[in-house]
């Protein structure tokens, strides 16, 4: 993304380029901007003077669109993004100053991509979003070759603008900034006044001009053989393991084949390839996950082990198949990576958490203790973290689990496969045989399953398992829904550990956030209760893809069946009873608790905490939770 070289930062007194421009053009009046000014003034928030004039009714978002889209190429990029709160004014003054050191005389856009002060694709969004301009797709557009010719290619490039097409008898014209004085006043002059401006990626322009240039009666880019095929997915799944993804999206949409990857649990865009592979990419991996090829009217499952030359190790892949009304979905989701299983102190409990468990839990010879959580909260590497703690030489081990995802020597591991007879059913019937000390059961699926964990910690066995559920107190009602009778599991439980993932603050970008007072309404807590709090948020850098995030880190409830826990168990006592009794004897600290003490030290964000953690209580103070912890 390119700008027209940026003046100093110095916004008109009135309270902004765009403001001024704003009461110049009547949509607002001075006796509103200075009302504005005033609340604005006095609001603790991030919110931008444009934001207030928009909740004092003062202003729309069509308004603001029409009067930029009339005025848009008299401003400048720098203030439009620091005015409208997508960039930071002390960003915009380190970038201008980067701009007036340089030896190369760079574009302001190119400096703030460059240094991750933004980045481009929400660049792009921001410039068509609030001025109305059609992002173009150039990669999935025939470009009209005719259009070309009336202009030269050395300026296409100089000053970043490509003709894409002619649209209701004006010419469609694509900028990499449509804030560039320069670059539209040339694109006028070839294509007339009436142009219709469109905002692309500066790679996909470049891209796109290359192509119109030397390839004009070529072999398009969509003809691909077997071969390449073969190098896009294998490039695919290394860039996907060289990145930390766990689950890689193949998606076919109506112009285009797009391709994510979940990192740290969110979905990020990888790249976009044309509609036109996708036949070919479904049938070359349908060919390594020994899938039907044949077959593109139903939903498949396969499996693929891909030997990673780049990394050096093995890659194992479930894959599944899902069929869509723009042609078969493909998930992969990325299963023995190479990564150490990690010990139960580095799980991420807090120190007298950790202490009670072991002890409490771990510890115990026979019971049965449950990780719960919904699906992608860490409860697989939480359960090989407890098995790596209680294996060794004495102590026989024996699982079944769907699928095995990380193989432990000495642990006799089972991986159900119904294709061939090997159900959950099936294995847990014999697994009793083996003598095992310690059974670990993937799941527990249904009241089969949850009987079967039951038995075994009655005759003596100590039995691992993962749940679904919201929280811990949940695991226990779930299982009293289960038809499983209330004495036996007050006899049989243990503990319940119930977890979350949550992201952590990238070191690279942190900076100290002051949480909204909407935020600490939320919270339950005045900005003085939380006082010493060292909150964090990530602004965003290339270590950490532009998100503000790097890595996560696991959040947990840890509920110890006490003996007055037990009473209520078996009392059939409600939920909140037996959480305040958790919490009063047995020390149990809430998901939304533990996320708070760590959002506190500045590990995760408040804004994760808020968003993904349940709040069924009032959380209590501060000191108390950090006291109870040891942190």
């Amino acid at each position: 993304m390119t700008a027209t070289p940026h003046a100093a930062a110095n916004a008109p007194a009135a309270g902004g380029e765009i403001v001024s421009l704003l009461v110049r053009e009547g949509v607002i009046t001075q006796d509103q901007l200075r009302y504005a000014q005033r609340v604005h003034h006095k609001v603790l928030s991030t919110k931008t003077l444009i934001d207030v004039l928009m909740e004092l009714e003062y202003l729309t978002r069509d308004q603001l669109t029409r009067t930029l889209r009339k005025q848009s190429v008299s401003i400048r990029i720098g203030d439009f993004l620091v005015e409208l709160g997508y960039l930071r004014k002390s960003d915009l003054i380190a970038a201008l100053s980067l701009q007036k050191e340089g030896t190369e005389r760079k574009m302001l856009g190119d400096i703030f991509i460059e240094n991750g002060f933004i980045e481009e694709r929400k660049l792009i969004e921001v410039l068509s979003f609030q001025l109305g301009f059609p992002v173009a797709e150039l990669e999935f557009r025939k470009l009209d070759r005719k259009l070309f010719a009336k202009g030269n290619f050395p300026q296409f490039r100089e000053l970043l603008f490509c003709p894409v097409a002619v649209e209701e008898g004006a010419v469609m014209v694509a900028f990499v900034n449509p804030l560039d004085l320069r670059a539209r006043t040339a694109a006028e002059k070839i294509y007339g006044l009436g142009l219709k401006p469109a905002i692309a990626s500066k790679k996909s322009l470049l891209s796109a001009l290359t192509t119109a240039e030397t390839s004009s009666g070529a072999q398009t880019v969509t003809a691909a053989d077997e071969g390449t095929v073969v190098g896009i997915i294998n490039k695919l799944f290394d860039d996907a393991i060289g990145q930390g993804a766990s689950d890689i999206h193949v998606e076919p949409l109506k112009d285009r084949l797009r391709i994510r990857f979940r990192m740290d649990g969110v979905m990020m865009l990888h790249q976009e390839l044309p509609i036109e592979l996708a036949p070919q990419l479904s049938s070359r991996i349908k060919v390594l996950a020994q899938a039907d090829i044949a077959e593109k009217r139903r939903h498949q499952d396969g499996r693929i082990l891909h030997e990673s030359r780049l990394h050096g190790f093995n890659l194992d892949m479930r894959v599944s198949f899902f069929i869509t009304i723009f042609g078969e979905k493909i998930v992969l989701r990325l299963l023995n990576k190479k990564e150490t299983i990690p010990d139960v102190s580095q799980i991420g409990m807090a120190p007298r958490m950790l202490d009670q468990f072991v002890a409490d839990c771990l510890d115990t010879p026979s019971g049965v203790m449950i990780i719960t959580g919904p699906t992608g909260s860490g409860k697989t590497s939480t359960l090989y973290g407890c098995l790596g703690h209680l294996n060794n030489i004495n102590t026989s081990i024996v699982t079944a689990e769907d699928p095995v995802e990380f193989v432990i020597e000495g642990v006799a591991q089972c991986s159900i496969n119904t294709k061939i007879g090997v159900t959950f059913e099936e294995t847990l019937r014999h697994i009793v045989r083996q003598d095992p000390d310690i059974i670990v059961l993937g799941e527990i699926r249904d009241t089969f399953t949850a009987e079967t964990a039951i038995e075994a910690a009655l005759t003596g066995h100590k039995v691992l398992t993962t749940f679904h559920t919201e929280d811990s107190i949940g695991a226990l009602l779930r299982l009293r829904n289960m038809q499983i009778e209330p004495f036996l599991i007050s006899s049989t439980i243990t503990c319940v550990v119930a977890q979350r993932l949550l992201r952590l603050v990238c070191n690279s970008c942190a900076e100290i956030y002051v949480p909204t007072p909407v935020e600490y309404g939320r919270l339950g807590f005045s900005a003085r209760d939380l006082a010493g709090a060292n909150f964090r948020e990530g602004r965003g850098c290339k270590q950490c893809r532009f998100t503000g995030y790097r890595g996560r880190m696991a959040i947990f409830e840890l509920l110890a069946m006490t003996e007055p826990i037990k009473e209520a168990v078996m009392s059939n006592r409600s939920a909140s009873e037996i959480r305040r009794l958790s919490m009063e004897t047995g020390n149990m600290v809430t998901l939304f608790e533990d996320g708070l003490v760590k959002a506190s030290l500045g590990l995760i964000s408040v804004p994760e905490v808020l968003r993904d953690l349940p709040r069924i209580i009032p959380p209590r103070p501060l000191n108390e939770l950090k006291r109870i912890l040891g942190s």
